[in-house]
């Protein structure tokens, strides 16, 4: 029900999408390299240099604990170097992690939702 209070303690995770573009991918790896750096708990996904899934440019994800949100998420805002992220959590509502429950850090993009699995809130 979407007017219900939703837990917090739903979530088990969290992805942050960093979108590049062919000219700004050498920021894109200054970000992955000092991601790692600093966040050692982090797990850092593939390079996209296409489209892939719901993100309609390049891009790559890292994935992170609830414990890491405090301190990944102000990293990002502070250190995104203008690269436009998306940030979600992890429940059992794909769209509604992309969507709703989504943060981004700049131009939000158009996600192509079609390709995500529902829950039980989106239905």
């Amino acid at each position: 029900m979407a007017d219900a209070i939703a837990d917090p303690g739903i979530i088990s995770g969290y992805h942050a999408h960093l979108y590049y573009a062919p000219e700004t991918r050498p920021i894109a790896e200054r970000l992955r390299a000092a991601i790692g750096e600093n966040f050692p708990q982090a797990r850092i996904g593939s390079w996209h240099d296409e489209p892939v899934g719901p993100h309609p440019v390049a891009m790559y994800q890292v994935a992170f604990g609830v414990e890491e949100f405090p301190r990944l998420v102000p990293w990002l805002m502070l250190n995104r170097e203008g690269l436009d992220v998306l940030v979600h959590p992890l429940t059992d509502d794909s769209v509604a992690d992309h969507t709703r429950f989504a943060l981004w850090l700049g131009a939000p993009l158009p996600l192509r939702l079609d390709v995500l699995r529902r829950g039980p809130r989106s239905a």
